[in-house]
């Protein structure tokens, strides 16, 4: 059950809102053009905001629930954005009121039989439903091998088993629905080394394997990419191919 699984983005709010990368401006603009309404959109655990702000750029009014208290005291404040703390299984939202319901980089944390629930007694007549997810980061060919390795076999066994399902682009999550055909989006962003590592340091896997004692594995990636970057601070092109599962609740 929901209640029994860990949270592992409770803590951390503040990396998590400075290093995560956001989303394209597109993706809540197609969002909005498939919706039936641009009243209400509802974003379920939004964490600190970063896709809810841009969902209000498109819809009238957006709510951002999250169970983390942590993560919404760092969301960063918009009009049209009204923030809650609340598990995407008990939304606590008025029926029929929501035209689209997202879960951006969330839902393999959910239970999902409960969301869905709760997703159609909130949704609107003809909404939609997103699950969005951004999967692997994508490097240049002189450090890609590197990051792939520690991303598969050094941090690999301390992902939480749902990471599979982001792997996946989702294509292993049950969507009881009739589906839409996703855009093609990916993230783009010229980073440095910093902003790379930062990022890094927010992932579960990471935190398991900190917390497991291999502070030594750690540093050897942090090392060995600084070695192949070159200049730390010079930006390099990272890629995220953006996987989602829209549908309308009928």
């Amino acid at each position: 059950m929901a209640s029994e699984t860990r949270n592992w983005f409770d803590q951390g709010g503040s990396a998590y809102a400075r290093y995560r990368p956001d989303y394209p401006p597109e993706l809540a603009s197609h969002l909005a053009d498939i919706a039936p309404s641009r009243k209400l959109a509802l974003d379920v655990g939004c964490g600190n905001g970063q896709f809810t702000r841009q969902l209000a750029e498109a819809f009238e009014s957006v709510i951002g629930l999250d169970p983390s208290a942590e993560q919404i005291a760092h969301a960063e404040a918009h009009p049209r954005v009204t923030y809650g703390v609340a598990p995407a299984e008990n939304l606590g939202l008025e029926d029929q009121r929501a035209d689209l319901i997202t879960a951006a980089q969330a839902a393999h944390w959910f239970d999902l039989p409960r969301f869905y629930a709760q997703a159609q007694r909130v949704a609107a007549p003809g909404a939609v439903l997103a699950l969005i997810s951004y999967g692997v980061m994508q490097l240049g060919p002189d450090l890609n091998a590197r990051f792939q390795h520690f991303y598969t076999a050094e941090i690999g066994p301390y992902w939480p088993s749902e990471r599979r399902l982001v792997d996946e682009g989702y294509r292993g999550i049950d969507f009881p629905f009739r589906e839409l055909p996703p855009p093609r989006i990916d993230i783009v962003r010229e980073w440095s080394a910093d902003a790379l590592l930062g990022y890094t340091s927010t992932w579960s896997a990471v935190r398991n394997a900190r917390e497991a004692g291999k502070e030594a594995l750690l540093d050897a990636f942090s090392q060995d990419l600084l070695a192949l970057w070159g200049d730390p601070d010079a930006p390099r092109t990272i890629r995220w191919p953006i996987a989602m599962r829209a549908g309308i609740l009928d």
